[in-house]
């Protein structure tokens, strides 16, 4: 009798992990904690992009004793605010990542099974993120593309 893997009953499981399989691991666990370290980089660096070229766009202006006009001032905060929501939602995914791979990591050198699982949640975590945020971003371009052939085909009639 099969049971369903979300089922929380407790059925003793002889699943092992395999020198080659523990090979592959640990070089994923690898590349994985290169791409999250270079992934917290990239973070440091939009949120001072963020906000030194936010500011530097805030404060164009043509009239200099005013201090920045408001286009400006608004054109700034725009970019600050969309570059900072970029940011934090490039963090989770790195974040997911790198604990992921520091939790293989120590793992399989430790033999542990705990951090085994804590480990392949995290990934799944990853996964989940990155798969609800696809499916968001898919509804954005559908949306879109509705509202520019909705706008052509009302544009036309007139």
């Amino acid at each position: 009798m099969e049971t369903d893997f979300y089922d929380n009953t407790p059925e003793p499981q002889s699943l092992t992990i395999t020198l080659p399989s523990a090979a592959y691991l640990r070089e994923i666990a690898k590349w994985g904690k290169f791409l999250a370290i270079v992934g917290f980089i990239g973070i440091g660096l939009m949120v001072i992009i963020a906000l030194f070229a936010g500011t530097a766009i805030g404060s164009m202006s043509l009239p200099e004793e005013s201090g920045g006009s408001a286009a400006g001032m608004i054109g700034g905060g725009f970019f600050m605010f969309f570059y900072l929501l970029f940011a934090l939602l490039y963090f989770f995914p790195v974040l997911y990542l790198y604990r992921f791979s520091g939790k293989m990591q120590e793992a399989l050198r430790l033999q542990n099974e705990e951090l085994l699982v804590t480990s392949f949640a995290n990934l799944k975590s990853l996964f989940k993120f990155m798969g609800v945020l696809t499916i968001i971003m898919l509804s954005f371009y559908v949306s879109a593309m509705l509202f520019v052939f909705l706008g052509m085909g009302i544009g036309s009639m007139m």
